[in-house]
């Protein structure tokens, strides 16, 4: 039954990076592979998430995946990688800890006793340091494979400059 549930998961992750692709207006031969690779990239965060592994560390394992598949998406579609990874990424922004983030910030800033303010301020925090650290995750994620293996991959590639 968990397996249903996270290929269920796995199709609303392809669908979000579709939806952000379309929004982008990349080319429409692109959008099934953007698809594809926001749901592999969701499916491996949630089963690392589902078997232990924290959300910061889960969402560096989807990103980079998504990072090294968009490289191989990107020869064979012939378009450049960040067409594929940045649509394929987004779906995995911690959209629930953020709104939470802001709650919290918002209630700071109201009346309230000094033990509530206290255990607001530290939820708050440990929100934010969340946010803070998957962002940097999905960015680390995603650059890494593209900045080593441009590196090595540039000098055959068709998209070299002049």
């Amino acid at each position: 039954m968990e397996w249903l549930l996270f290929f269920e998961k796995s199709l609303w992750f392809g669908f979000g990076a579709i939806g952000f692709a379309v929004l982008f207006n990349v080319p429409a031969r692109t959008l099934f592979v953007i698809g594809i690779l926001g749901a592999i990239g969701g499916t491996i965060k949630i089963v690392c998430m589902h078997y232990g592994l924290n959300v910061i560390t889960a969402t560096l394992l989807g990103a980079t995946t998504v990072g090294v598949l968009s490289i191989w998406a990107a020869y064979n579609k012939n378009a450049p990688p960040l067409v594929f990874s940045i649509p394929s990424i987004i779906p995995m922004i911690p959209g629930v800890f953020i709104y939470k983030m802001i709650l919290g910030v918002i209630a700071l800033s109201g009346d309230i006793d000094t033990q509530t303010y206290t255990l607001t301020l530290a939820q708050t925090v440990n929100y934010a340091s969340k946010v803070i650290f998957i962002i940097i995750s999905i960015a680390v994620g995603v650059s890494m494979p593209l900045l080593i293996i441009r590196q090595t991959a540039s000098k055959n590639s068709k998209f070299q400059h002049q």
